[in-house]
């Protein structure tokens, strides 16, 4: 299994946000450069799973055109995973994640 979410980006419409499962998980939003600028999660207090959680994430960010995602239990685990991720790639959070935890641990990926 990768570490880094490795699923095509699709683009963020009503249509393709509506296809998206009612499950636990996790995804990223990113603009038109392809930059991720928001990484979230669909919890157990998601009302619709990634549905819901991905279509309030793009409405409340100006700039998201893309997105993927990632079905998973260990939403949060993974969530913090892919933050450390990112931190560790570009040396800061996604532009929208300024909710993130404030601490979670490093990644050294190879």
């Amino acid at each position: 299994m990768a570490i880094r979410l490795t699923k095509p980006w699709q683009m963020l419409n009503n249509d393709t946000v509506r296809h998206l499962p009612g499950q636990l998980g996790v995804f990223e939003l990113a603009g038109r450069d392809g930059r991720v600028i928001l990484i979230g999660y669909a919890g157990g207090r998601s009302l619709f799973g990634l549905r819901s959680a991905v279509e309030e994430a793009w409405h409340a960010t100006n700039d998201a055109t893309q997105f993927r995602h990632e079905v998973t239990m260990q939403y949060l685990s993974r969530y913090k995973e892919l933050l450390m991720l990112h931190v560790a790639d570009h040396g800061a959070l996604p532009i929208h994640n300024h909710d993130a935890p404030s601490t979670f641990g490093r990644l050294s990926p190879a």
